[in-house]
């Protein structure tokens, strides 16, 4: 499938790979490919988030997305169902913060070597390809890679829609 993935969307992938090993997370998650794609500029994807979500508000996406993290990467969503059943994740994360140090629920463990692609970043992948497909794309663009983010559900989809970044939304805006 990388075969298929145009210049641009080798590069997000490339630098979800560096995002990954600088926070030393163990694996390549989709927020690492949501921050490699806030990276880029020149690119259908770039041109998108920049009407978007203007660099202005982009702190407020990176802190987001640090908080769902810090949350073990848990939705909102997901939070508010585990309230429904009387669990208070944020008491739970500042309990382990307290005894392990601030962020020890984000998953930054210290790794050599190649970093692998967790389930959900395969997931966002496998529907970029799909993405283009229905597109009737031949390549998959980093455009595609952006509206697959918006579909997979999860933290990242959720914060990305927060900031008004929605499937329907960046399907207009292409």
């Amino acid at each position: 499938m990388f075969e298929r993935f145009t210049k641009a969307a080798r590069s997000v992938v490339k630098g979800a790979v560096e995002h990954a090993e600088r926070g030393g997370a163990e694996a390549v998650t989709p927020e690492h490919l949501l921050l490699a794609l806030l990276d880029r500029e020149d690119t259908r994807a770039a041109a998108v988030l920049a009407r978007l979500c203007p660099r202005d508000r982009r702190p407020s996406l990176v802190s987001a997305l640090s908080d769902a993290r810090r949350r073990a990467g848990l939705s909102r969503a997901e939070t508010e169902a585990l309230a429904g059943l009387g669990i208070d994740v944020d008491a739970i994360v500042a309990r382990v913060e307290e005894t392990h140090g601030t962020g020890a629920l984000s998953g930054g463990r210290r790794s050599l070597g190649r970093r692998p692609f967790s389930r959900e970043a395969k997931t966002v992948l496998e529907k970029s390809l799909r993405v283009a497909l229905a597109r009737k794309d031949r390549e998959i663009g980093d455009e595609h890679l952006l509206l697959a983010l918006t579909t997979t559900g999860g933290a990242v989809a959720e914060t990305l829609a927060d900031h008004g970044v929605t499937f329907a939304s960046v399907e207009t805006a292409l």
